[in-house]
């Protein structure tokens, strides 16, 4: 692999080590939670900030259009974390219909623009060959801080606490890199991990994510796919073979261990 490939996938598989940090535990938590759609829907609401603040005509990575995108995946979070206080039997379904809206807003918003198919692209799938050393460094900041108040509070942060974490984590992982692939990183190594019993389920699900980044941009660069979509299926098929395999490395089945 040349230094040029090097220089393009370096702070890729860097963008991606600095989403699995926060998304793996909290992800694990979401499962737990049996809210795994909130990231979608916060990640699309924090994305519908960013479109709406490109329409105004702010600068991508103004300080503007960041605080369009937090206040938007806040205001997100504060409303699904109202819902499920008052309606906590509905309260998956809510987070469906906040994805939703949020992304049919998005494309209303993108339908008079020339670029509007290419932006909403960019926002799904995400540009991760195209991240800068730039963006990495307050991403690293916002992700240690996030992981210091998860690992030093947990639960103690409360439903209203762990709801502006999470957005806020969101908020930044999508614009590095794509909604499909947050929420992948999200789940999938909770789903791939839920079983270990030998081994920490949390060292498995960031050796999950790890290997997902890995094999997808060297496919990507190795046939020329899409970068996003390639990590994502490479995680899934890294996730399912974890998955199969440690029942079997553990000695019991699947089935014998109840859903959280």
């Amino acid at each position: 692999m040349s230094s040029v490939d090097l220089s393009i996938l370096g702070p890729a598989f860097l963008a991606g080590l600095l989403v699995l940090s926060t998304h793996v535990p909290l992800g694990q938590q979401v499962l737990k939670r049996g809210i795994v759609f909130i990231d979608l829907a916060i990640a699309q609401i924090a994305g519908l900030g960013v479109i709406a603040a490109d329409l105004f005509g702010w600068e991508p990575q103004g300080m503007a259009v960041q605080v369009a995108a937090f206040g938007a995946a806040f205001t997100g979070a504060l409303a699904l974390r109202l819902s499920e206080r008052f309606w906590p039997d509905v309260q998956e379904g809510t987070i469906g219909v906040a994805f939703v809206l949020a992304a049919s807003l998005g494309i209303l918003l993108l339908a008079g623009n020339p670029h509007g198919g290419e932006h909403l692209q960019d926002l799904l799938v995400g540009q991760i060959l195209w991240v800068g050393t730039g963006q990495l460094a307050p991403a690293a900041v916002l992700s240690a801080v996030a992981l210091a108040f998860w690992f030093g509070f947990g639960e103690r942060l409360g439903r209203l606490g762990f709801y502006l974490l999470f957005a806020s984590i969101v908020t930044v992982s999508v614009q590095l890199v794509g909604v499909y692939l947050v929420f992948a990183s999200l789940i999938v190594p909770a789903l791939a991990s839920r079983l270990a019993t030998g081994w920490s389920p949390l060292w498995l699900g960031y050796g999950v994510g790890a290997a997902g980044y890995v094999l997808g941009l060297m496919a990507s660069a190795r046939w020329d796919f899409p970068a996003g979509a390639m990590i994502v299926c490479a995680m899934a098929v890294v996730g399912v073979l974890v998955y199969a395999l440690t029942p079997l490395s553990n000695g019991h089945r699947a089935s014998s261990h109840p859903v959280d």
